[in-house]
């Protein structure tokens, strides 16, 4: 597993939307149950995808314009970004290989 930073909305565009590599942001709260069920499973992919792509987590309750931007109503919710688009997205709890199969193709 590798540990996953936190990336501010001040920080966004220049981490995430201007990444060379595909960037998942885990968008999460410290309050969120299923948060929390989610987050080693988003640390996992970090270890696996560290040539491949970026792995950043956000707190919405710190950064609330992003979230609203991208429409996430409920969390956890993960987006994959490559070349600055939302290429898939997933919402609340899911299993590993589900997250897998979702995001591995635009690796």
């Amino acid at each position: 597993m590798a540990e996953v930073n936190y990336v501010t909305g001040e920080e966004f565009e220049e981490k995430v939307l201007g990444s060379d590599l595909p960037v998942l942001v885990d968008f999460t709260a410290a309050w969120c149950g299923p948060c929390k069920m989610v987050s080693p499973l988003v640390e996992e992919l970090a270890g696996e995808w560290e040539e491949k792509a970026r792995v950043y987590k956000m707190d919405v309750d710190t950064n609330q314009a992003v979230p609203v931007q991208y429409g996430i109503m409920g969390i956890p919710a993960l987006l994959l970004f490559v070349n600055g688009d939302v290429v898939a997205r997933v919402a609340g709890f899911k299993p590993k290989k589900q997250l897998q199969k979702t995001f591995e193709p635009h690796l």
